[in-house]
């Protein structure tokens, strides 16, 4: 296993979409295997492809290990299936744009389906924590970091506050 380093915002991956994932290799394997040892060293709860510069629908997260025994998650091909109608609003931090946090609005109750690096299709709903860290990397996949979630006039004193 590797630690990877992780693209800054504003680097180009970071907006692009990332391609669906076919056949679990064992490429993929390892890529997951970096993507977990890289997030826990960095130290994050989750991380997602395009944040080691990889267009590839893959993210990993573990949203306890900070405080308690590490549970890491591998979702290959995450969808979300549903979202609850109740939105929370939350600090969120990224490790594309460190020394940045900002209070972002998500659907407090998520359903998701993915492919685990079993092959296995899950579905499973996960709240709180668990459902904004899995939006928050999804939004990763989908080309959209932290700053693509707030108000424009946010947006615009995050930008100024941050140094890349």
């Amino acid at each position: 296993m590797a630690v990877l380093p992780i693209l800054r915002w504003p680097a180009p991956r970071l907006s692009q979409v990332c391609e669906k994932i076919g056949t679990i290799d064992a490429e993929i394997t390892r890529l997951a295997e970096d993507m977990l040892e890289t997030m826990y060293a960095a130290p994050g709860r989750g991380l997602a492809a395009p944040q080691v510069g990889l267009l590839r629908r893959i993210f990993v997260m573990d949203i306890g290990w900070k405080d308690g025994a590490p549970a890491p998650m591998v979702l290959i091909n995450p969808e979300i299936q549903w979202h609850s109608d109740n939105v929370e609003t939350g600090d969120e931090g990224c490790l594309s744009i460190p020394g940045v946090t900002a209070g972002v609005a998500r659907p407090a109750e998520v359903r998701m389906c993915w492919t685990d690096l079993s092959g296995k299709a899950v579905i499973e709903t996960l709240p709180g924590f668990a459902a904004r860290c899995a939006q928050h990397e999804l939004d990763h996949l989908d080309g959209l970091v932290t700053f693509d979630r707030v108000p424009p006039e946010q947006r615009a004193a995050l930008e100024a506050a941050y140094s890349p």
